[in-house]
Order: C-alpha cells, then structure tokens, then sequence
C-alpha cells in the first residue's frame, strides 16, 4: 500500500497588513492517504486554522462498507456528497446521499456511511474540530503494517480520538 504524499502547500506570505497567510491546494496536491478502498485527501490539517477546523476530500469504491457505526465526543463532521451516491446511517435511520447532499453530524450522534452502489462515490468532509485529521494518518499507519487491524488496535485508536463504538441500533419496530 503506497500513498502518493505530496508535501503540505506553503503558505502565501503575508502582507504588510499582518493578514494572515491564504492556503490554496490545487488539484493532485494535498496529503493522500490510502485508507482500504478509500483514498483521502487532505486538504486543511487545522495547520492554518489554529485547529478549528479540517477538511478531507474522499473517494469510496464501489461496495465499499465504511467504518463501524461510532460516536465522536469531541467533535462535529460534517459531509458534503460530490458524486456518487453514498449511504450515511444515524443510528437507525439510513440516508442515501447524492450528489449535492450535506449531511451534519453533530458530537454524539451514532453514524456510519457506506458505497453500496457500483460507481465509485466521492465526498468531503469537514471536522470541527480538526482532531480526526489525526486519526486517519494513524490508521493509514495502522494499515501500512502489512495485517488488518485488530478490534483492540482500532479501539486503542478511535480512543485517543474522543470516539467509541456505537451499540448496535435496535432493530426497527414492526408496521401495526
């Protein structure tokens, strides 16, 4: 498993004005990571946003399943669908997302997402804080040793990142 790892864009120096430097990440630039089937793209660490907020670009093969269903404590994510179609399930309640679709999902909320579909799908996602930009580079870290990792590898991950498995949603009641 290769990625492509550019280095991060430098800066624009500022103007006389203190103005604080304008970041631009062009197309092919950026961090890739190679999640599994996914690839992202990082686009804002939290580098040049003091840490309030970042931002990944995403492609899922097609069928691809996602991460288990799971609660983040200390952040909202935010995912906005730029093709394909992808399905996001909130606890029980599932959601197919196309193109131009945002889904909010705030600190707390039990959620997963998935490429059920046969066409690759691609997404951003924005963090706020940036704390899970982090938490990807460790997987990919993870990954890049050569073994799936463990149930406990990935709990002892997601834990160091404010985010624990959700208990599984109880099955949907029966039409009366």
């Amino acid at each position: 498993m290769t990625d492509e790892t550019q280095p991060a864009p430098a800066p624009a120096p500022a103007g006389a004005d203190d103005v604080p430097a304008v970041v631009v990440v062009r197309p092919g630039e950026g961090e890739t990571l190679t999640l599994g089937t996914t690839r992202m793209r990082v686009l804002e660490d939290g580098s040049h946003t003091e840490h309030r907020l970042g931002l990944t670009e995403s492609v899922l093969a097609p069928h691809t399943p996602g991460p288990p269903q799971h609660r983040h404590a200390r952040h909202d994510e935010g995912f906005y669908v730029l093709a394909g179609t992808v399905r996001f399930t909130v606890g029980a309640q599932e959601h197919e997302a196309g193109p131009g679709t945002f889904v909010m999902v705030p600190a707390g909320a039990p959620h997963t997402f998935a490429n059920p579909g046969a066409q690759p799908a691609r997404m951003l996602s924005v963090f706020t804080p940036d704390l899970y930009v982090q938490y990807f580079r460790d997987l990919r870290d993870t990954l890049a040793g050569g073994r799936p990792p463990t149930p406990s590898d990935t709990l002892a991950t997601m834990s160091r990142y404010a985010t624990r498995p959700a208990a599984p949603a109880p099955p949907a009641a029966p039409a009366s």
